[in-house]
């Protein structure tokens, strides 16, 4: 039972019970058993952070139901791991140092000195976030609800954005909310902020305790803090820049706007491809460049250590240094007059090819199961599962049950992440003392 298998399994074990109680008469509506492949497909989900439905939570799920899957959804944010090391320090049980080292892969993190007490500031940090964001919008729900409900929605869409989950509990996500000023900006503002990473977010915090303090020797920000945030704001302008020349003129999305709304939910839509999943407009109508800027968007995904998946933006920003290298003549790879090693130029390859090998494969498999979908919309529908996005043209409630399981598979291998599954099945890699002689071949 290596570490890669402990936390691959930790999830396959946490979306098992999600099912067991999602299938259960109280968690439903209509009082009755569920039906095993939507709660298997809710709670995969949910654990993963995703927000592909194939039924409406608002309106089939009870309140048991719906708490089932926030609760599903906040595990799942923080990771397996971090709510295993929470429930040990709860029960006062011994972190050991196997604990630590499958800890330290979870959050990506170079020293195992101070995991625990980092893990502790995630869940405050964590909490802080989500309250305040249901806060802001209780005053927003308030408005059209009743008291009792209007809390509820607010707990339950800052805990979904927080974690870019992209669950809701409006039968059309946000689109009723497309032009509200307020909801916009604070979803938005917990999409980032849940996607930047525990790291940025950490930093950004020490720093600012510094400079209160007065302290001469300030926080230097890492290297993963200027990649994760330059990288970010740079993808967050080009896809608000984008969207608004691809749908400026579309009746069906930002045509029939004025240009405050189209302005607004055009930042909308460059902030949840992120990986959070929801949508003020109909992804359904869409143009096709649209569409293929938000399959981009959602293939990159979030930042290291965050609830977000995708590739990530230092993987995309190493692949982008490598090739401006390349193109500079450079034998080495250099960002922020940092040299990258070569051990992450080759996780950084392993990375993008085993997602887009991921990603043709879960095409190939649901374009067999349904031919009769658009190419694009299955693309679509492939890369969201896989970046663990959510977002949907409409066609996952209507495609086959084998499809279903298709990205049901997709959308775990995209949490747990492609090379720890690998690692997690094929055990870990044993050292080679052996030097093979080298040899050039032609490339490109």
């Amino acid at each position: 039972m290596t570490v890669p298998r402990t936390i691959c399994l930790g999830f396959l074990a946490l979306i098992l019970v999600g099912t067991g109680l999602l299938t259960l008469p109280i968690s439903l509506q209509s009082g009755q058993w569920g039906d095993v492949l939507t709660a298997l497909f809710t709670s995969t989900s949910a654990v993963c952070v995703t927000g592909l439905v194939v039924v409406d939570t608002g309106t089939y799920f009870s309140g048991f139901g719906q708490f089932c899957v926030l609760l599903l959804i906040q595990l799942g944010g923080l990771g397996y791991m971090t709510a295993t090391t929470i429930l040990l320090l709860l029960l006062g049980r011994r972190f050991g140092l196997r604990d630590k080292v499958a800890l330290q892969q979870t959050l990506d993190i170079e020293e195992l000195s101070g995991a625990v007490q980092l893990v502790k500031s995630i869940v405050a940090l964590t909490l802080l976030i989500e309250l305040m964001g249901a806060i802001a919008m209780f005053s927003v729900f308030s408005q059209t609800y009743s008291t009792g409900r209007s809390l509820w929605l607010a707990l339950f869409h800052s805990v979904s954005a927080f974690n870019n989950a992209g669950f809701g509990l409006f039968p059309d996500s946000l689109i009723s909310y497309a032009t509200s000023v307020p909801i916009n900006l604070i979803i938005t503002a917990l999409i980032i902020l849940g996607g930047i990473g525990y790291q940025v977010m950490m930093e950004v915090f020490f720093w600012g305790r510094d400079r209160l303090k007065g302290k001469p020797n300030r926080t230097c920000f890492s290297l993963n803090f200027k990649v994760a945030t330059s990288t970010t704001l740079a993808l967050l302008l080009l896809g608000f820049v984008g969207f608004l020349g691809a749908e400026f003129r579309n009746p069906n999305t930002l045509g029939q706007l004025d240009a405050p709304a189209k302005f607004l939910v055009s930042w909308f839509m460059s902030v949840t491809p992120r990986t959070a999943g929801f949508n003020t407009i109909d992804y359904g109508r869409m143009t096709t460049t649209g569409l293929f800027i938000t399959i981009a968007l959602m293939f990159v995904g979030a930042s290291p250590g965050s609830t977000g998946g995708g590739i990530k933006t230092t993987t995309m920003r190493i692949l982008f240094e490598c090739t401006r290298a390349v193109l500079r003549g450079k034998e080495e790879v250099l960002c922020y007059r940092r040299q990258i090693p070569n051990t992450l130029l080759i996780k950084a390859i392993g990375v993008v090819f085993g997602s887009v090998m991921t990603v043709i494969l879960a095409t190939v498999l649901i374009t067999l199961a349904d031919p009769s979908i658009e190419f694009t919309l299955v693309l679509f529908e492939a890369v969201s599962a896989f970046a663990t996005v959510g977002l949907s043209t409409g066609i996952t409630a209507s495609v086959s049950a084998l499809s279903k399981v298709v990205l049901i598979i997709t959308m775990y291998v995209g949490r747990v992440g492609v090379l720890m599954l690998m690692l997690a099945l094929l055990g870990d890699p044993k050292p080679s003392s052996i030097n093979y002689p080298q040899e050039n071949l032609l490339v490109g």
